[in-house]
């Protein structure tokens, strides 16, 4: 069986396509493709608890941690510690973190609309289908 006629190759070689174009626009606005993500899972009213973010986009709590530390240094998050439980962080948005969401946001809508002009919504829906039934495969453990 030759490489790009694997499930994996495919997904691989597609979402390698779509970091690469979503870190090309990232790059414009001094963020990457990570960061993005995970401005776009922050709550900007309540804050979101720092161990909610990592499971959120499948990410390891050591990367979360390193692109986290590299938000704090760029001015787009704030950390406050939960007055009802002092173990628990919640993520906060400064205001150009607000602001790097909004163009986060805007870019992924923009992806989505450019792919659902040029492929059909019944394919689309084979394609959901698909992926939700791998990962399904995955989580249950039916394949290894």
């Amino acid at each position: 069986m030759k490489p790009e006629e694997t499930v994996d190759y495919n997904v691989k070689v597609c979402w390698h396509a779509i970091s690469r174009m979503y870190n090309t626009e990232a790059a414009k606005n001094d963020i990457t493709t990570s960061i993005g993500f995970v401005l776009l899972n922050i709550d900007q009213e309540a804050g979101t608890p720092a161990t909610k973010i990592a499971p959120l986009l499948g990410l390891e709590a050591r990367s979360l941690t390193r692109i986290l530390k590299s938000m704090e240094e760029k001015k787009l998050i704030f950390k406050v510690s939960d007055p009802s439980d002092k173990r628990l962080v919640r993520i906060f948005l400064t205001k150009k973190g607000l602001q790097k969401k909004e163009i986060s946001r805007k870019t992924v809508l923009h992806f989505n609309h450019k792919v659902r002009e040029q492929i059909p919504q019944e394919e689309l829906d084979v394609f959901f289908k698909v992926c939700g039934r791998i990962q399904g495969l995955i989580e249950n453990k039916e394949i290894f």
